[in-house]
């Protein structure tokens, strides 16, 4: 046996404008959600791109020591010129690595900046 109530005057108006409001939540919450992808866009944009320098970096490092290690093979037999390339290597990751930190602590300190909207301009007067 189950019991039903009537439903009251005052649960049904209640009903109708929750009912009637929802929409405007709704679209409230749509239009919300624009910033907050365009910012998770922009957050997202902002780490490949330190990624990608990083990756170049990263790339020419290797470059940089491959080509150290050709120019060090005809010097294998003098120990004073093959200190100096090895001190101006180690120079060379030291600056590498520096710049790299750099970069990473930019990103880092970067504040995400809000979106700002254009105002709309007056339109130009007419002739006629």
């Amino acid at each position: 046996m189950t019991i039903t109530r009537p439903v009251s005057q005052h649960m049904r108006t209640l009903l109708l404008v929750a009912l009637a409001l929802a929409p405007f939540g709704m679209a409230g919450a749509w239009q919300s959600n624009p910033q907050s992808s365009g910012q998770q866009f922009q957050q997202a944009a902002q780490q490949q791109q330190t990624r990608d320098q990083l990756q170049k970096s990263q790339l020419d490092q290797r470059l940089h020591q491959s080509v150290s290690d050709n120019a060090k093979r005809p010097t294998a037999n003098s120990p004073g010129i093959q200190q100096q390339m090895d001190a101006a290597d180690r120079v060379q990751r030291e600056r590498a690595r520096a710049a790299q930190q750099d970069l990473l602590d930019r990103e880092r300190d970067t504040p995400m900046l809000p979106r700002v909207a254009p105002k709309d301009s007056p339109a130009p007067p007419r002739s006629g």
